[in-house]
């Protein structure tokens, strides 16, 4: 417990103070978020706001990570498989906010290119995991036995890559006003907190022995996440652009995976499936019908146009992804009690 307490306090003091830097050195240079044309007229005013704040995320939770496990713990091959995949897919986002920044223009890396580096990523960490560690290769919602749908470690790989491309892209989606990826990505890592704490005090139920590391790995991301929503919150003094989406999606998947849980995660993270869905409705039915089923996609500025105030939409919306995790810790445990333990 002491461990996840200092992993969480200092994750989020490095974020703040290392956001605040950011903040400082980007100004200075001029360094600015280029704002695409298909936004809500509200959002032009946004341009030249300092992008790139994912790099104080992802040094929070480095700096959480490691030095907990210096002070109360072992480092863990599972834990340090899931922290390089977030740095990881994070160097993907920094490589594509750099663009951004350098041009001039809200285009940064190709889809191609963006996609290969999540791929190398995503394969990186699957391989590792299946040949490194004890790794449950089985689609599981709660327990690696509980669906029992075994895949092989080719299979698994493959399942692993599906899932850490999609929930990456998912929360990049998401963050499209202020603090709102920051702030549910917070509250789904919390529930995250919960289930390897869990995990690891229950290891005769769930065989995974690592529960704890996965619980700080977990801690870290949120602490970060948090840190960075103090500066980050509306109106947004810095942007965590791809350099942090691309880290926390795949931080999500990585510890669901982990944690064979990856089933559980589009209940914990409703909000980033549903922000994908209405991109893909939306695409789906212009293309089909010529028509819009919504204003605009994905579906937060939806509601902007609708007429809600953007702080009204990111609290909602908070609201919606605290339930919809309250709701999957509640699956979580009653598959606990199911099992008579």
């Amino acid at each position: 417990m002491i461990r996840l307490l200092l992993a969480t306090g200092i994750s989020t003091l490095v974020s703040v103070v290392g956001t605040k830097v950011l903040i400082t050195w980007l100004t200075r240079r001029r360094i600015g978020q280029p704002i695409h044309e298909d936004v809500p007229e509200g959002h032009t005013v946004k341009a030249g706001t300092p992008t790139m704040g994912g790099l104080a995320i992802v040094a929070g939770a480095f700096a959480g990570y490691v030095i907990s496990d210096f002070y109360d713990g072992v480092f863990t091959w599972t834990g340090i498989l899931c922290m390089l995949a977030i740095g990881g897919a994070g160097f993907v986002g920094f490589l594509d906010d750099w663009i951004k920044i350098r041009n001039e223009r809200n285009l940064g890396l190709n889809k191609r290119a963006k996609s290969l580096g999540l791929l190398a990523v995503a394969v990186g960490f699957a391989v590792a995991m299946v040949w490194r560690t004890n790794v449950h290769t089985t689609i599981s919602f709660t327990r690696w036995n509980d669906l029992g749908w075994s895949l092989g470690k080719v299979g698994w790989v493959l399942w692993a890559v599906l899932l850490i491309s999609a929930t990456a892209n998912a929360v990049n989606l998401t963050d499209g006003l202020d603090g709102l990826a920051a702030g549910s990505s917070a509250i789904v890592f919390a529930a995250y907190v919960f289930v390897g704490y869990w995990v690891f005090r229950h290891l005769g139920v769930y065989e995974i022995s690592v529960g704890l590391d996965l619980a700080v790995v977990a801690a870290v991301m949120m602490g970060a996440c948090a840190g960075f929503l103090w500066w980050n919150a509306a109106p947004a003094r810095i942007f965590m652009g791809d350099t942090g989406s691309l880290a926390i999606g795949t931080g999500l998947a990585v510890l669901a995976l982990s944690s064979s849980t990856a089933l559980l995660l589009p209940i914990l993270g409703a909000l980033f499936v549903i922000e994908t869905l209405s991109v893909i409705i939306q695409v789906a039915a212009f293309r089909t019908t010529g028509r819009r089923v919504f204003r605009m996609a994905p579906i937060h500025h939806h509601f902007e146009l609708a007429g809600w105030p953007e702080t009204t939409v990111i609290i909602r919306l908070w609201m919606i992804t605290a339930a919809c995790t309250a709701v999957g810790i509640g699956l979580f445990y009653r598959d606990f009690v199911r099992v008579g333990l």
